[in-house]
């Protein structure tokens, strides 16, 4: 494994943290020659993905530094592979989370790419050459078009941006259970942050009755007023709980902290079920008997393979889905990562790389290829 190989011969301005601090500076760095199957992407905006500020800060302990993040990438197509017909140059154009897979598993043959065992990321994986992945933090972005995908014309670029790992990561849950495309059940959607604000948006499209289940009775009006929910459960009121019993048929949970799923599965009606697409850093209390007693399912996802992606944009292209987003600059990603392990921001920060000046960096912090 390197960081990189003679191929990369490219220099690419961009953002890495190097070091545990988590600290995002500027950087120099190179990337590979476009390839036969490759497209080279100039980079406009890249959403900021909690996963960034883990990976930064090496909290799951398998950073690579110097490491770029960003996966939540669109831009404009700059050069493309003798091998690809499926895009132009101008073109539109979108990459999430993934960068390489095997494939030749059964898997990525179904397009569940996302489940292939030797599934690289966008960034701090290993691509195919034995590269260290460097992601969207950066001006410019040379990827595999297998692994890229359009952005519908209707779309404003910056908006869309989370969508390729938010947005997949909650339409995939629809999918699987046909709830794009069978109008009419009761849906609960828990947490109203990144991923939930955008479970509400399909939910509402797709012709469902939404329920937003929440500890914050505050955000009762964000939920109602502005995203169109339905209804409003405070998940901490044991009275709306209880009026809430045996009510819905599906259930996505979204919260990324500790918490029971008795309750919540006791929401659900018989043989319903209960998708979660959260990450806590501690494991859920799962009591027995909601699921013995209400033949309920718990199920868990995880984004979203290139078939679900390119569908999932086109469907947000139809119903004018987008995320609610808040611009910021390179210079200001210290501050956007405060206030993400705050959750203070509505719903997700998207760099503005396009109109920002290129990295400039001090000797020290070239990479030592160059």
């Amino acid at each position: 494994m390197a960081q990189t190989t003679p191929n990369h011969i490219q220099t690419v301005s961009g953002w890495a943290a190097h070091d545990s601090s988590g600290k995002i500076t500027p950087f120099i760095f190179k990337r590979r020659e476009n390839g036969i199957n490759d497209v080279t992407i100039k980079i406009l905006y890249c959403g900021i993905c909690h996963t960034d500020l883990h990976q930064a800060r090496n909290d799951w302990g398998i950073t690579m530094y110097p490491i770029v993040p960003g996966h939540e990438i669109t831009g404009l197509v700059m050069k493309v592979g003798s091998n690809v017909k499926n895009f132009s140059v101008g073109d539109r154009v979108g990459v999430g989370c993934l960068a390489a897979t095997c494939l030749e598993c059964d898997f990525c043959k179904e397009s569940q790419e996302n489940y292939c065992e030797d599934l690289q990321f966008t960034y701090n994986g290993v691509f195919w050459d034995g590269s260290i992945t460097y992601g969207g933090y950066s001006k410019m972005l040379v990827a595999d078009h297998r692994y890229v995908v359009r952005i519908p014309e209707n779309l404003p670029m910056d908006a869309a941006a989370p969508l390729l790992c938010a947005g997949v990561t909650v339409f995939t849950p629809f999918r699987d259970h046909d709830l794009h495309k069978t109008p009419g059940k009761k849906i609960g959607v828990v947490g109203l942050g990144g991923l939930g604000h955008v479970a509400v948006k399909f939910g509402k499209a797709f012709g469902h009755h939404v329920t937003v289940i929440s500890t914050s009775p505050s955000k009762e009006e964000e939920a109602k007023g502005h995203l169109g929910a339905d209804d409003f459960i405070v998940s901490t009121d044991e009275q709306q709980m209880q009026r809430g019993k045996r009510s819905l048929d599906f259930i996505l949970n979204t919260v990324s902290a500790k918490h029971c799923l008795g309750p919540l599965l006791e929401l659900l009606k018989v043989n319903g079920t209960m998708v979660v697409v959260g990450a806590p850093d501690q494991p859920f209390t799962l009591p027995s008997f909601p699921l013995i007693f209400g033949k309920r399912a718990v199920k868990g996802s995880v984004i979203g393979g290139m078939e679900e992606t390119r569908e999932m944009m086109e469907l947000c292209g139809k119903h004018n889905i987008t995320c609610d987003i808040e611009l910021t600059t390179p210079d200001k990603i210290n501050q956007a990562f405060e206030r993400v392990a705050k959750n203070d921001v509505r719903y997700r920060f998207v760099i503005d790389i396009a109109s920002s000046p290129a990295a400039v960096v001090d000797d020290d912090q070239i990479y030592s290829n160059l």
